[in-house]
């Protein structure tokens, strides 16, 4: 079952990834989420969205109580939840802190001055020593060749939404998830969104 209570309020997330990704599509599904359980969200500061491979950052504060500023104070995030992991650990050196847990899909998104030789881009390895260094508790996932099992890259989206509902810092749940897709897609789009959300869940029990 999943929380039903707020560890802080407000509680700060970050999603975080790049133009593609599907990144805005979930901050908009957790918001949904989370109004389902009676929290107020503000969202704010999302960048990037229309660009294909431009960066993409969006603020969620979470509270039972009220509506808080959509910009988290520098050092005061909760969660960052990294579809692309160069630019999760960008985030963190703004709303970072020793506490912050960290969920990023290993799946790096090369900038054009990376495919062109002009700059380096860190190996897995290095993006999960990092992930440690930077954060009280961490979840280093290859969320996107889990989607590859369903078809499409894409679903990894989905994957971390369900990874991010099986550390059970917020309150998230399947049957929430399901009724908020339910509401917007087709009953077959709906069924395998489901699976992407049940092999994030599953990534985060077999750790």
């Amino acid at each position: 079952m999943a929380r039903e209570n707020l560890i802080a309020d407000p509680y700060n997330l970050v999603v975080v990834g790049v133009g593609g990704q599907g990144g805005i599509l979930n901050t908009r599904i957790i918001g949904r989420m989370l109004t389902k359980k009676g929290m107020r969200v503000t969202v704010g500061d999302v960048f990037g969205g229309n660009q294909r491979g431009g960066a993409v950052v969006s603020h969620l504060r979470i509270s039972r109580h009220g509506s808080w500023s959509p910009q988290i104070p520098n050092g005061a995030g909760h969660v960052v939840l990294g579809i692309e992991p160069a630019e999760a650990l960008r985030v963190l050196a703004t709303v970072g802190n020793p506490q912050i847990k960290l969920l990023v899909n290993t799946r790096a998104v090369h900038p054009s001055k990376v495919i062109a030789g002009e700059q380096s881009y860190p190996t897995t390895e290095e993006i999960r020593n990092h992930c440690v260094s930077l954060s009280g508790e961490s979840w280093v996932l290859d969320a996107s060749s889990e989607a590859m099992k369903l078809g499409r890259a894409i679903y990894a989206n989905m994957i971390m939404i369900g990874a991010l509902a099986g550390i059970d810092v917020l309150p998230l749940d399947r049957n929430v998830f399901e009724e908020t897709l339910s509401e917007n897609m087709p009953p077959e789009r709906v069924e395998i969104n489901l699976k992407a959300y049940d092999l994030g869940n599953a990534l985060i029990d077999r750790r």
